[in-house]
């Protein structure tokens, strides 16, 4: 089927944190119109059960759907794409686009063998993680942390607020003192928000630990999958979200930056 070069890329997320995963789309596909969605109105999704996220999800990319006729949906959270990934893709008639914790990555640049992984609760606890363990990393020691207090640390760096350096302190301490934690050399950043804090969590971790995450591997898919189509660069770039538009208002700036000037409430 031929797709209008003014269709968009949808990418959604809980909030912010699908900068990481927009940002790296851009350096290979910069000309691509995209709409970006944050559903602050049901943030954390991290403390919410995984029938809430999935019956959220679904019901939102589906009115979403509907609205913007996205050529491709990506959902730019690991937490809604371990949950509601396959339920999406039942109801929508477009190619989606998870986002997998970089747990073969990880198990490919280990040298200790000792992989660390940040998460939010609901992600750390999902058998999706299990399984990519035994695929890609049996040979290898997993250690997991819930961090849901990165989430809140990176949206308020986004907003030019103070980060709560105690959160990142938190969430290193717990995985450091798990047994062998000492010998952790790369830890998965496992929620699309955490590489926003890669600055203070490589000071808080000190040298020789390296950090992953999927937001390079999602835009060389969405730019695999799209690679025949043809794009309007003059479509102007927009973000929406489900919260209050005060506080999206402020993260102008940060959008800006990756070519997008218009903000709206959805």
């Amino acid at each position: 089927m031929e797709v209008s070069p003014s269709a968009p890329i949808l990418l959604f997320d809980s909030g912010v944190g699908g900068l990481s995963v927009l940002s790296a789309l851009r350096k290979v596909m910069p000309d691509a119109p995209v709409i970006y969605a944050a559903d602050m109105a049901g943030l954390p999704y991290g403390t919410k059960s995984e029938a809430q996220i999935a019956a959220r999800v679904a019901g939102l990319l589906g009115r979403m759907s509907e609205r913007y006729r996205p050529r491709l949906a990506c959902i730019a959270c690991n937490t809604a794409s371990t949950i509601a990934l396959s339920m999406v893709r039942e109801v929508l008639e477009i190619p989606i686009v998870g986002t997998v914790p970089a747990v073969k990555p990880a198990a490919l640049a280990t040298a200790t063998g000792v992989i660390g992984l940040l998460g939010t609760e609901a992600t750390v606890r999902q058998a999706y993680v299990d399984n990519l363990e035994a695929e890609f990393a049996s040979d290898k020691l997993l250690l997991r942390h819930a961090a849901p207090g990165l989430v809140e640390a990176a949206e308020a760096k986004l907003h030019g607020e103070a980060v709560d350096l105690s959160a990142i302190r938190q969430a290193v301490d717990a995985l450091n003192e798990m047994a062998s934690g000492n010998r952790i050399d790369t830890v998965v950043l496992a929620c699309t928000h955490f590489p926003l804090l890669t600055e203070e969590l490589r000071e808080a971790f000190g040298e020789g630990v390296n950090f992953v995450d999927g937001a390079e591997g999602i835009a060389r898919r969405i730019a695999y999958l799209t690679r025949d189509q043809q794009f309007d660069a003059d479509i102007a770039g927009l973000a929406v979200t489900t919260g209050e538009s005060a506080s999206f208002e402020k993260l102008a700036p940060a959008f800006a930056r990756l070519g997008i000037d218009r903000l709206e409430r959805f």
